[in-house]
């Protein structure tokens, strides 16, 4: 398994809420990771090949919280 990428970078890189990566891993709308139910709550994972391959952004372009690209 590569290396993986907190919720919370995942959310800035693209550019939206730490939520919205949340649902979108729970509803299975992104491909660069999943969420898994544990008792009452998730695990999520994204993994950090996979996130760069499918949304284009560079590695890189996040920087100290802050998308560089824009």
């Amino acid at each position: 398994m590569g290396e993986r990428m907190t919720v919370k970078e995942a959310a800035a890189l693209l550019e939206c809420s730490q939520e919205t990566i949340r649902l979108g891993l729970i509803a299975n709308v992104y491909k660069f990771g999943y969420a898994v139910k544990t008792s009452s709550k998730y695990t999520y994972v994204i993994m950090r090949n996979k996130f760069y391959e499918e949304t284009g952004i560079e590695r890189g372009d996040w920087i100290g919280g802050h998308n560089q690209k824009n």
